[in-house]
């Protein structure tokens, strides 16, 4: 009863309530929003958001965060774009532009974990590198000759579905982080890490190397998708993916995880993308411009971090009282 009650009253309820009310104002609104072209249409826009938040939910569990992974997007685009231009095979390209993306995670993790600079000042400043780093390799040009078995990875549908490619991406490797972070030894190291570091190196976890390996892959995973994004908009462009690294942030932190470190769930995050796709969705639909949708995505941003905290502060609040009741019933 008591495990009932707690889920009840827990974040991810409030998501779900949060997403169902999403649902309920979009068919009102728009009567395209419950159609099977507009799910699609909601879903493959938000992927690559999604498939870059996944590694962000560790990273800011373990007490970090990686602010360059759109970046990291933008360079990979245009080195696959440029490769490809060149003549070489698609597939070599592919190789290369996720290679990028390991060694950018490399970078920031060695500096984070090697020389102790805050992950936040550095991957700002890897954050303006990567993105100028993408001008330098292609310039103002842009590569949209991609073959069609490549684009389709991007905005085709999984046969009989209306469910997109990337989404099918996106799904399996949300189950591999969510069975890694909820069910496995290592997950439980991520969240003793971000409770307290110094206590988690005393029980003999590799701080400094389990915050590399993160690194690493949120460097991959945010180059892969910008290999899904260049399909989808069948250009490789330096500008590609500017300014998604707020919407990463955004959905992870709506997602309950805490800025601090230390606590939330996959499910949140998951919830969370679906949230603010729908929103955008609803948004766009109704016409409203870019700078409101922007706005909106602010405003989200500030609620994902007083939301869960409020939330703790009552559940404590809760548990505090019901001590107490029980404290003077004993008395």
């Amino acid at each position: 009863m008591k495990r009932v009650r707690s889920l009840l009253f827990s974040w991810e309820a409030l998501l779900v309530i949060l997403l169902a009310t999403c649902c309920v104002l979009g068919s009102v609104l728009s009567p395209y929003f419950l159609t099977g072209f507009n799910f699609y249409a909601l879903t493959s826009n938000i992927m690559e958001i999604a498939i870059m938040a996944l590694p962000m939910t560790l990273i800011i569990i373990v007490g970090e965060i990686d602010l360059s992974v759109a970046s990291v997007l933008g360079l990979a685009s245009v080195v696959l774009g440029l490769i490809w231009q060149t003549g070489h095979p698609l597939w070599l390209a592919i190789g290369v532009a996720l290679l990028v993306g390991v060694l950018a995670g490399a970078l920031n993790g060695m500096l984070v974990t090697r020389l102790g600079l805050p992950s936040l000042v550095v991957t700002i400043g890897s954050l303006a590198l990567f993105r100028g780093l993408a001008y330098v390799v292609l310039g103002d040009q842009a590569v949209s000759n991609f073959p069609a078995a490549f684009t389709n990875l991007g905005f085709g549908t999984i046969p009989g579905s209306e469910i997109p490619w990337s989404g099918l991406i996106f799904a399996i490797l949300a189950l591999i982080f969510a069975v890694v972070l909820h069910f496995s030894s290592l997950g439980r190291q991520f969240y003793a890490m971000g409770n307290n570091k110094e206590a988690a190196r005393f029980t003999g976890i590799n701080v400094q190397r389990t915050k590399l390996i993160l690194f690493i892959v949120s460097g991959l995973l945010a180059a892969l998708a910008g290999i899904i994004f260049t399909a989808r908009v069948s250009s490789a462009r330096p500008d590609n993916a500017l300014g998604f690294e707020l919407d990463v942030v955004t959905v992870v932190l709506l997602g309950g995880i805490n800025i601090f470190g230390g606590s939330g769930s996959l499910l949140g995050v998951v919830l969370a993308i679906f949230i603010v796709a729908a929103i955008q969705n609803i948004l766009s639909l109704l016409n409203i411009s870019g700078d409101i949708q922007s706005l909106a995505i602010g405003l989200l941003l500030i609620l994902s971090v007083l939301g869960p905290n409020i939330a703790r502060r009552i559940q404590v609040a809760i548990a505090r009282r019901r001590l107490a009741a029980g404290s003077s019933r004993q008395v």
